[in-house]
C-alpha cells in the first residue's frame, strides 16, 4: 500500500512541476494505475475503486490540412464525357428490292424503320424508292435516331433528324450550286429534243424552250427541219469532295426560235426580286390567255370545219373542235386558267371538262379516258395545269380529245383566236429591263452558230 502512495505522489508532483504535458496526463496515469494493480496483484475492478480517473480538458490540436486538388492550367478542357457507341447503316437501294428490305440487312430494328418511313411521309413517301437511291442511318444500339440521309439523286435529298420531346424533323436539304452562264445555238434536223440531245444537253433544257414558246409555237407538229434556235442559259454544278460535278440545265435567261411560222424572242426578267417571267423585246410578256394546245399529241385528225362526215354517225355535220390524237392515258391540261363548270358524261362527249375562262369564253376537253385527281365541279384550276387523260369514251373511234372553244355561247376556232399578249413591264422598271434585255440580246447572238458550255 505504502508502494501505490509513493507512486501516487511522484505522478502528482511531475504534473504539479510541468513535467507531463495535460495532454499526456491521461496515459501516464493509466500507466500508473496499472502498474500498482499489477504490483498488488489485483484480481478485480474493485482493487482500483479508491483511485478515480479524473477528465481532464485534451488541449485544442488544429485539424490536419484538407487536401486541395492543384488548379488545371488555364485553356485545359476537362477531358468530355464518353460518347455512346453508335451504329451506322449505309447503302443502296438495290434492284427488286425495298428500303426497308435494305436496312433489314444492317439489322436496323423493324419498329426504328417503321417509324423512319412514317414521319419522312410528308416529304417523301418511300412507295417512291427505287433502284440506286442511297441512305445513311446513325443510331444507338437501344435504337434510338441520331440521323437519316436519304438521297434519290445529286440535287434531290432528305434528312431526318430528332427534334424537341419525343418528335422528329423530316425535310428536304437545299444543295448549294454554281450556277455558270452558257450558251447553246444550232438548227433543228427533226425535233427540238433531238437537236439540243445531240449537241450533248439535257431534253430537259428542250422542255424548259417549249415551254417558254408554247403561247405561239405548236412544238409537237408546228416545228420544221432547218428552223434555228438560240439559247442563253445556267449550267448547274454540285461540289462535293472536291470534285465538280454537272448536274443538269437551269433556268433558261433568253431564248430565240426562227421557223416557218416566225420569230419568237425572249429574255427572263424579275421585276420583284425571286418573282420573274420571259418578255420579248418590247417589255410585253410571253403569256397569252391560251395556249396552242391542250395535250402533247401525235396528229390532228380532224379540223375545225363547218362540215365534216362523221365516221361513226356517217352523216355530214360541223365539226367546233379540233382532234387531238394521242397515246391512250396522254395528260390532258387546261388551255387557261379558269373554273370547271361541268365534270362528266355528256352523251356523245363520253367523259367531259368545261372550263370558263375569263373574257366570256369556255373550253371543252372530250373522250376522255377519266379525270385528274382533285378536279371537281367549281375547282379553280391554272394553265396547263392536269385534268384528265386521253381516252375514246362517248362517240369515238380511237384515243384522242376533242377540243373545242366558246365565246358567249357560240363555238370559235381555237386556232383563229387573236389574244392581246400579257401584260407590260411597268414603267419604273423599264430602264432596268432595258439594260438586262440587251446584256442577254448581246448574249444571245454570237457571230455564228456553235454549240458551247463555256461561262459567260
Amino acid at each position: 500500500m505504502s508502494q501505490q502512495k509513493s507512486a501516487s505522489a511522484g505522478w502528482s508532483r511531475l504534473i504539479r512541476s510541468g513535467a507531463l504535458l495535460p495532454s499526456a496526463v491521461a496515459a501516464a496515469a493509466a500507466v500508473g494505475l496499472l502498474a500498482a494493480w499489477l504490483l498488488n496483484g489485483a484480481t478485480s475492478s474493485a482493487a482500483l475503486a479508491p483511485h478515480p480517473i479524473v477528465s481532464m480538458a485534451p488541449e485544442p490540436v488544429a485539424p490536419a490540412p484538407m487536401s486541395v486538388p492543384a488548379p488545371e492550367p488555364e485553356g485545359v478542357a476537362s477531358p468530355p464525357e464518353p460518347e455512346p457507341e453508335l451504329r451506322v447503316a449505309q447503302g443502296t437501294v438495290e434492284a427488286g428490292s425495298t428500303l426497308s428490305g435494305a436496312l433489314a440487312e444492317h439489322d436496323v430494328p423493324p419498329g426504328l424503320t417503321d417509324r423512319i418511313a412514317r414521319e419522312m411521309r410528308p416529304v417523301f413517301d418511300f412507295r417512291r424508292a427505287r433502284e440506286g437511291h442511297r441512305f445513311r442511318l446513325v443510331h444507338t444500339p437501344e435504337g434510338e435516331l441520331v440521323s437519316f440521309d436519304y438521297r434519290v439523286s445529286p440535287l434531290e435529298r432528305y434528312r431526318l433528324t430528332p427534334g424537341e420531346e419525343d418528335a422528329w424533323l423530316a425535310e428536304r436539304e437545299e444543295v448549294p450550286l454554281e450556277r455558270r452562264r452558257a450558251r447553246l445555238a444550232g438548227l433543228v434536223t427533226s425535233s427540238l429534243y433531238d437537236s439540243i440531245q445531240q449537241l450533248g444537253e439535257s431534253p430537259q433544257l428542250a422542255h424548259d424552250v417549249a415551254g417558254i414558246f408554247a403561247w405561239d409555237v405548236d412544238f409537237t407538229h408546228g416545228v420544221q427541219p432547218g428552223d434555228e434556235f438560240r439559247v442563253v442559259y445556267e449550267r448547274l454544278y454540285l461540289v462535293e469532295d472536291g470534285e465538280e460535278i454537272y448536274v443538269g440545265p437551269g433556268r433558261v435567261l433568253a431564248a430565240r426560235y426562227r421557223g416557218n411560222t416566225g420569230e419568237y424572242t425572249a429574255v427572263y426578267y424579275e421585276p420583284e426580286e425571286g418573282r420573274g417571267g420571259y418578255y420579248r423585246p418590247d417589255g410585253t410578256s410571253v403569256e397569252r390567255q391560251f395556249l396552242a394546245a391542250p395535250v402533247s399529241y401525235t396528229r390532228i385528225s380532224s379540223r375545225y370545219s363547218p362540215a365534216r362526215f362523221h365516221p361513226i354517225l356517217g352523216v355530214w355535220r360541223p365539226h367546233h373542235g379540233i382532234d387531238y390524237a394521242a397515246p391512250w392515258g396522254t395528260p390532258v391540261w387546261s388551255v387557261a386558267n379558269g373554273k370547271v363548270i361541268h365534270k362528266g358524261w355528256a352523251g356523245g362527249f363520253g367523259r367531259l371538262v368545261k372550263v370558263r375562262h375569263a373574257n366570256g369564253y369556255v373550253s371543252y376537253y372530250a373522250h376522255l379516258s377519266r379525270f385528274a385527281n382533285g378536279i371537281a365541279l367549281g375547282s379553280v384550276v391554272q394553265q396547263k395545269q392536269v385534268i384528265g387523260y386521253v381516252g375514246s369514251s362517248g362517240l369515238a373511234t380511237g384515243p384522242h380529245v376533242c377540243y373545242r372553244m366558246t365565246r358567249g355561247g357560240r363555238y370559235v376556232n381555237p386556232t383563229s383566236l387573236r389574244v392581246p399578249a400579257g401584260e407590260p413591264i411597268v414603267a419604273q422598271r423599264r430602264v432596268e429591263f432595258e439594260q438586262v434585255r440587251n446584256d442577254l440580246l448581246a448574249t444571245l447572238s454570237p457571230p455564228r452558230l456553235v454549240a458551247t458550255d463555256e461561262a459567260l
